[in-house]
């Protein structure tokens, strides 16, 4: 994100606190990140500035997701039988058009 302005209403953003998140990637590994949280000094939203490699609300990678959306990672792809789930990859291919903006 690393923007200063509020996407909402265009205000002036100024940082507001850092929170962990998980992210899930290839291979099983699982790590913890900062994401530094900003809030916008017109209206009052609070937003993350997620780095690129990471979709809103989701815990996988981007390039984990885009795989499952693009096909090359499927419930039987060698690495990935169970990471992620079946049903996680159905909710994302039904989420597609929403993820890809």
């Amino acid at each position: 994100m690393n923007e200063t302005v509020c996407p909402k209403c265009g205000g002036r953003l100024k940082l507001y606190d850092k929170v962990k998140r998980i992210v899930r990637t290839k291979g099983r590994v699982t790590k913890w990140i900062v994401i530094r949280r900003v809030r916008c000094q017109i209206c009052g939203r609070i937003h993350r500035e997620l780095p690129e490699d990471i979709f809103p609300y989701k815990q996988y990678e981007a390039e984990v997701v885009r795989g499952v959306l693009e096909g090359f990672i499927t419930p039987e792809t060698m690495g990935y039988e169970d990471y992620p789930c079946e049903m996680t990859m159905l909710q994302w291919k039904a989420q597609k058009t929403q993820l890809l903006l």
